[in-house]
């Protein structure tokens, strides 16, 4: 007999050049005050700088191997769930190592199945990114493994779902490193210099994007002493900008219905889009730094920044396109590579958050500690299965699949299925609890 009610186990990632790792030794002390144990693969978090003499003082446990967390763990934590990334065949490169990401919506041919689906077992809890919206299939392939997987992309922005939105939380460290990639390959520098020699006026600095990744990178870029300009085409988007020191680009356009209620931008139409290029023009050809953080859950980033728009911008200006693992908001992107056309040079960086890995693994374990401890809220002590709460809007907008089922309903709208049958209520429930289905 085991000497806690559940374990949570903790795997070293295996996709290509996915160098964060799910939880951090520190990150999970409240956990275990509810009778949690953290069983950790060995060399887990090694790539971040965790190494594994930092999970045994914390109490952790090492598994003999990878085969023996998955058998052992009732929940799994991961940066990227199993079956969203594809090994490529022979002759090509793997996605988030250089190459070209697979387009949403598409399989991406032929690939090897990830040798993880297999360890999956009926009842474990599976929680990580899953990218339901571009790929369901990968979804449907967890439900059919019988495990309870959740989205942490899902994540509800909602004030009680703060501490877990693991996308902001990335979307920070990537706005942050977009930036010092755009100043190492920018043949000048970023501040204003009053110098004997004489002085020297600083760069202008567009972003475009102000969610996370793009309030962040233009909070970095000034920092670093740049004129800084940022457009949305959210209009609330403007007090964020100003809030940072950049001034807000304003397009006369429509922007109604440009955000959905869960706080993510909303795909616009083509005329928008075209309408829109032609009046960023302007702004683009009067910057020396361009970085674009547009992405639309589920869809390819909208071009936003054409062939001819790079031609008129000035020798040696740079381009980072943020939102190069959706096929990139400019037209001239090549996802994974750094090119130069028109003498502008234009970075498509893949997977930014695991360049900085110690950091970004650690804002990451603390949403997914949050989310866990969300889910054990009234599981005193610590136990598996797990009551899963649907009625609770955090636990029902992440979880896609469930008792063999994908049971997110946006995911099955993807995968042509029939509207999920809503849960029976129980007979009495508690009075401090929502119904509850059982993992």
């Amino acid at each position: 007999m085991r000497a806690v009610s559940l374990i949570v186990g903790v795997p070293k990632e295996i996709a290509p050049g996915e160098r964060r790792v799910a939880m951090v030794p520190r990150a999970f002390a409240a956990l275990q005050k509810s009778g949690a144990e953290l069983l950790v693969e060995p060399g887990a978090g090694l790539a971040s700088g965790y190494p594994d003499a930092e999970y045994v003082d914390k109490g952790a446990r090492l598994a003999a191997g990878r085969d023996e967390l998955f058998a052992a763990a009732d929940v799994l934590l991961f940066v990227r769930t199993p079956g969203t990334w594809q090994a490529v065949p022979a002759g090509g490169s793997p996605a988030g190592d250089g190459a070209k990401p697979t387009p949403p919506g598409t399989s991406g041919g032929a690939a090897a199945p990830d040798p993880d689906l297999a360890r999956l077992r009926p009842g474990q809890v599976v929680i990580g990114f899953a990218d339901p919206l571009s790929q369901a299939a990968a979804s449907r392939e967890l439900a059919a493994r019988g495990v309870s997987a959740f989205a942490m992309e899902m994540m509800p922005r909602i004030t009680r779902a703060q501490g877990m939105d693991a996308l902001s939380s990335m979307a920070t460290v990537a706005g942050y490193k977009a930036v010092l990639l755009a100043a190492d390959a920018l043949p000048r520098l970023f501040p204003m210099l009053m110098t004997a020699a004489g002085t020297i006026t600083p760069a202008r600095v567009l972003v475009i994007g102000a969610g996370v990744a793009g309030l962040f990178a233009a909070a970095t870029a000034r920092r670093l002493g740049a004129v800084v300009s940022a457009y949305d085409v959210r209009p609330a988007a403007r007090e964020q900008v100003e809030s940072v020191g950049a001034k807000f680009v304003s397009l006369p356009l429509e922007t109604s219905g440009s955000e959905d209620r869960g706080g993510y931008a909303r795909e616009m139409d083509a005329d928008f889009y075209r309408r829109q290029r032609e009046l960023m023009t302007g702004a683009v050809k009067e910057h020396d730094v361009v970085i674009t953080t547009a992405a639309v859950p589920g869809k390819r980033a909208p071009v936003l920044v054409t062939a001819e728009m790079v031609a008129g911008m000035a020798p040696g200006s740079v381009i980072v396109d943020v939102a190069a693992e959706r096929g990139g908001n400019c037209e001239l992107t090549r996802p994974g590579e750094t090119v130069i056309e028109h003498q502008v040079t234009i970075l498509g960086p893949l997977n930014l958050a695991a360049t900085v890995p110690y950091h970004a693994s650690q804002l990451y374990a603390r949403n997914v500690a949050s989310f866990l401890g969300h889910l054990l809220r009234d599981v005193k002590p610590a136990a598996a299965p797990l009551p899963l709460d649907t009625a609770d809007e955090i636990t029902r907008e992440t979880l896609i699949s469930h008792g063999g089922e994908v049971v997110h309903e946006r995911v099955r709208q993807l995968l042509g299925l029939s509207p999920a049958a809503a849960p029976a209520a129980p007979a009495a429930p508690a009075a401090s609890t929502a119904p509850a289905v059982p993992a």
